[in-house]
């Protein structure tokens, strides 16, 4: 792909872009040219297409439209299918300096036709930090992605028998007076609270194998009260909801790390369901072990949401009106949750 720069007869920067061949050109542009819709909804500017050129003229972004072609291309050559969504992404990406060839095209999972990639820079910092660190704090609103992309790690590394065996817990904060009232057996009555486990395990391992993997204790799904007195060694491990750990069962939880092991901690210090006083364990711990060694806290913000636009804009507008609450009621909210 080359690309050139001079100036159209009105004195307008003009960038022009050739496409190696046409049938790039065609999945560059999308069907009825939904793709370049996209890209001229997104900056001012003129883009023009004849054979395998793409002229872009005027605009305060001209040089970005280029780079995001380029960066298309490059996508298409590492057998990435273009979509709206995938665009839109990589013009966010561009805009904060990160390249979307290299985000979008790695691969972490692959799994029942479809495979599993981080979608935003952020994401890919997540799942890389993943793999050069013993423990991870992974910190953001609902959406970002968190949890899903630790269970895909997870997966993979037991895939590769990098561990023997794959822990998933969550404390399940209203156990103390609610559960005796629920019928069933005890785990009957926590199963709402590791559903969401489950859910994200069915899309990453079949159906069939679960409960013959689970039997075997090759995967594991318990409340966090299970990890108590035990030493978990060739394991990945991911504590999910920990915003509603105590400070205690986050230190308690910390302290099974075995030899061979890895965990992952996720979490968002803004939906805290522990009672009125309780402060977060993961709140703490941030405070406690930023900066150690081999423990990385990356942090996801509402613009690495993977979910509906509008849960983006939903974070974004509770955010703006947390901030504009007195201190005292900004924390009220924290305690009470935000769900």
């Amino acid at each position: 792909m080359t690309e050139s720069t001079n100036r159209s007869a009105n004195g307008r920067g003009q960038i022009r872009i050739v496409v190696p061949d046409e049938q790039s050109m065609v999945a560059l542009l999308g069907s009825r040219d939904e793709l370049l819709a996209v890209v001229e909804s997104a900056f001012n500017s003129d883009i023009h297409v004849r054979g395998n050129e793409i002229t872009v003229t005027g605009g305060t972004e001209p040089e970005l439209v280029a780079k995001l072609f380029t960066e298309l291309v490059a996508l298409l050559g590492k057998g990435a299918t273009l979509t709206p969504e995938s665009v839109e992404r990589s013009v966010a990406m561009l805009r904060h300096s990160g390249r979307p060839a290299e985000v979008l095209s790695h691969d972490i999972l692959s799994s029942r036709g479809r495979t599993i990639r981080p979608k935003t820079v952020n994401q890919k910092r997540y799942v890389d930090s993943i793999d050069t660190h013993t423990i991870v704090f992974g910190l953001g609103p609902a959406g970002t992605g968190k949890t899903y992309l630790a269970m895909a790690k997870a997966v993979k590394a037991l895939q590769e028998k990098k561990v023997s065996r794959i822990i998933l817990t969550r404390p399940a904060v209203e156990a103390g007076e609610r559960l005796g009232f629920l019928p069933g057996t005890l785990f009957e009555k926590i199963d709402p609270y590791l559903r969401p486990l489950y859910d994200a395990l069915h899309d990453m391992v079949d159906p069939a194998t679960i409960p013959q993997l689970m039997s075997s204790g090759t995967i594991e799904v318990a409340p966090l009260a299970y990890m108590r007195g035990r030493s978990l060694n060739d394991s990945f491990i991911i504590l999910d909801e920990a915003q509603n750990t105590s400070p205690e069962q986050m230190k308690m939880f910390l302290t099974r790390l075995g030899f061979g092991s890895k965990i992952v901690v996720t979490g968002d210090t803004s939906q805290v369901d522990l009672p009125s006083g309780t402060r977060s364990g993961l709140a703490v711990v941030q405070d406690i072990l930023e900066g150690v060694p081999d423990i990385y806290f990356c942090r996801l913000s509402s613009t690495d949401v993977v979910r509906h636009k509008l849960v983006t804009d939903i974070v974004d507008a509770y955010d703006r009106f947390d901030a504009e609450q007195p201190p005292d009621q900004r924390q009220g909210r924290r305690e009470r949750g935000r769900r």
